[in-house]
């Protein structure tokens, strides 16, 4: 399938400052893409230029095959939910949308979208007296106003409750089973777990890793830790194991082998107090990348 998005030696500069250094990446149709990065790693700017806000300083990007800076008919396609979209803080919900509505091409389901995002018990209230979360499902939902192919989401869920959150990514696979594209970024690590099909973690304006999430954790290991008696011993085992005292931290890219080991060894002979195991987790692969182990 041809990419809904193609990124290509994107080099994005503000003054001297390069923020954006040589990004790839591509996003085919009905795929939610994660662009995940430390603070100031260029994920905005990356998500700007896309958009169509901002011209690279060099390499190019591809929307639908066009140019997003210079071909507005891209526009009528597409829906942006950005950080803070500015409303007008004396138009009330109702209004704020319908005002949206008319800017766009297509036909709109107001009430629909509205409802969908628990918004319409709040039809009439000034949108200065949402709260944090509220506006931010508000942005949502307009951001789908139109049906677009194409979805950006910029934080989605920040401010969010936890029951907004879990609403919205309801929201979010249902538009992905119809077929939607959408390229997501996000704080919220499990976020990215749930719903991204691919992803890459971007650092110091490069992509330090990319790929499906089972092919990222498969590079990291899994981990098992537990309290034993600080002169018991451990057995043979495919991962490599430190001890503190009688805290011990075993890393294995064989989790289930190395814990049937352990078990099978402790049974009898020692308590294995405290006792956790852990796959590998988007959270460690991100603090990896955060701390500079991870190669590019």
């Amino acid at each position: 399938m041809t990419p809904v998005i193609v990124s290509s030696g994107l080099h994005c500069r503000y003054g001297d400052f390069e923020a954006v250094r040589g990004v790839d990446f591509d996003v085919s149709p009905g795929e939610l893409f994660a662009l995940l990065g430390t603070n100031g790693a260029g994920k905005t700017t990356v998500l700007e230029t896309v958009e169509g806000h901002r011209a690279p300083a060099q390499g190019r990007v591809r929307v639908f095959g066009a140019d997003p800076l210079r071909d507005r008919s891209i526009r009528s396609r597409t829906g942006i939910m950005l950080q803070d979209s500015g409303f007008a803080g004396d138009l009330t919900v109702a209004e704020t949308a319908e005002l949206a509505r008319r800017m766009r091409t297509a036909k709109s389901d107001v009430d629909g979208r509205l409802a969908a995002l628990g918004l319409d018990p709040r039809r009439d209230v000034r949108v200065k007296q949402l709260s944090g979360g509220e506006r931010r499902r508000l942005d949502l939902a307009l951001a789908l106003l139109g049906e677009p192919e194409l979805l950006f989401l910029d934080e989605p869920t920040a401010g969010m409750d936890p029951e907004s959150r879990r609403t919205t990514w309801e929201l979010v696979r249902g538009l992905l089973s119809a077929g939607t594209t959408v390229l997501l970024t996000t704080h919220y690590l499990e976020e990215a777990e749930r719903l991204a099909h691919r992803l890459a973690i971007m650092h110091e304006g490069r992509i330090a890793v990319a790929g499906r999430l089972v092919d990222v954790l498969a590079d990291h290991h899994a981990r098992i830790t537990f309290n034993a008696a600080e002169d018991a011993g451990l057995p043979p085992l495919l991962g490599t194991a430190t001890r503190r005292d009688s805290r011990v931290d075993i890393r294995t890219p064989h989790l289930q082998q190395d814990l049937h080991t352990l078990l099978t060894w402790a049974d009898g002979r020692v308590g294995l107090s405290g006792l956790r195991a852990q796959p590998a987790s988007l959270e460690e692969v991100f603090q990896s990348v955060r701390e500079g182990a991870q190669a590019w």
